[in-house]
Order: C-alpha cells, then sequence, then structure tokens
C-alpha cells in the first residue's frame, strides 16, 4: 500500500495514506480515525480493502494532532477545518468521481459535521459515538448530517449507544457482540458498509467494468 504523505492545513500537517484501485475507480472514499486511534484500526483497514477491490480509491486520514504524536483530540472545530482542508485537496486529486466520506468514532462525527460543506454524496459511520458512555442525556444525533445518505455501524454492546435511524435516508446498522472499537467481526463489517456502497452505486459494476456509477439523489436525511 502507499506511503503516508502530509498535507498542510491551518492546524499542522495532516497523514494521507492513500490507495487506488487497478483501473479507473467508481468513487473516492475518505475514512478519518477514532479520537485516541490511528488509521491501521481493524475495521477501517478491512474497510479499506473491500472498498479498493470494489473500485473505490480510499484515503485514511490522520489528523494533525495524531500525526504530531499526540493522544488528546484537538477541539472540533479543529479537526473539522483540517479535514476540509485535506478533502479539498483530494477532490482535486480524483474529480471526477463521487466523493463517500466517513470513518470511526471521532472520525464518523467529522465526517457527519462537514458532510454537506465538502460536499459528499454520502456518509460512513462506524460506531457513531452517540453519547459519552453513561451520559444518554448528552446525545450527539444532531451531528447526523440531514442530507447526505448515511450508514450507522455500531455494535450492539457499544456502551457509546447507537443511533437510532430518524428518517428512511439514514441506515442503522446493528452488529451482534460488538462493542465500541468493532474489532470481533471486521471482515463483516466491511461486508455490510460495502453492500451500502453497492447499493449507492459507488462501486463497479458487477461485470467488473471501469466506469464510474452516478451518485443517487441527496435527499433529505438526518
Amino acid at each position: 500500500m502507499s506511503p503516508t504523505e502530509e498535507i498542510n492545513t491551518p492546524h499542522g500537517p495532516a497523514g494521507v495514506d492513500l490507495d487506488r484501485p487497478v483501473g479507473s475507480p467508481s468513487a473516492l472514499l475518505v475514512l478519518g480515525h477514532g479520537a485516541g486511534g490511528g488509521v491501521d484500526a481493524p475495521d477501517l483497514l478491512a474497510l479499506r480493502d473491500a472498498a479498493l477491490a470494489a473500485g473505490l480509491v480510499v484515503a485514511r486520514v490522520t489528523q494533525p494532532y495524531r500525526l504530531a504524536g499526540r493522544r488528546a483530540p484537538a477541539p472540533a472545530r479543529q479537526l473539522d477545518a483540517a479535514w476540509t482542508v485535506v478533502l479539498s485537496a483530494l477532490r482535486a486529486r480524483c474529480p471526477k468521481v463521487p466523493l463517500v466520506v466517513g470513518g470511526r468514532s471521532s472520525g464518523a462525527r467529522v465526517a457527519c459535521r462537514t458532510a454537506d460543506a465538502v460536499g459528499a454524496a454520502g456518509v460512513v459511520a462506524l460506531a457513531f459515538p452517540l453519547h459519552p458512555p453513561g451520559r444518554p442525556e448528552r446525545s450527539r444525533a444532531a451531528e447526523l448530517p440531514a442530507n447526505v445518505p448515511t450508514v450507522v455501524v455500531n455494535g450492539d454492546r457499544d456502551p457509546f449507544g447507537i443511533p437510532v435511524a430518524a428518517v428512511s435516508t439514514v441506515h442503522v446498522i446493528t452488529r451482534p457482540g460488538e462493542r465500541h472499537e468493532l474489532r470481533r467481526d471486521p471482515l463483516g463489517t466491511a461486508t455490510v458498509v460495502l453492500d451500502w456502497l453497492r447499493a449507492g452505486g459507488w462501486t463497479r459494476p458487477p461485470d467488473g467494468s471501469s466506469r464510474g456509477a452516478a451518485p443517487p439523489d441527496r435527499t433529505d436525511e438526518a
């Protein structure tokens, strides 16, 4: 796979691991990491491999604070600003295919908050942390995008809670026996996300041709 490169942002350089499929890509999938983790989390790696095989370009983005060796996350506005700059640079490299954004935990929140601003066609939210453990009153449900098709994949034992699909364009998948880390069956998690990407038209057609697919209409969604 490709080595990590750096992209400058207002809050320091971010890291990007960019992997391209064989042939013309069908979409660009950009993934962010959890608050104290990295882009080599099992669920992110499994999704990368599945998406590459299905014809997507996959970029895994390391936020500036993690690239600098810090574990404590930066404020949300800094995370969103750095992510947006990186997305702009990546879109310039892949301008003719749909953009799907996502990540796990904190990275899922960033992708959800910025989906409209970056022009995403879809969002993949792995282990979306609905609330801090034991604090259901501090719901983050409002961060889920209102106008972008979104798949949320959470474990049924996640102490951060499980979002509820308020409208039909948000699809929530609960993985049995999984906690917040989604480590028990990363291949299974990747498979359900790939099915959603395929249904959205963001993978190569079943015949294996390399023509890109058009994104679905971005209708109302929460």
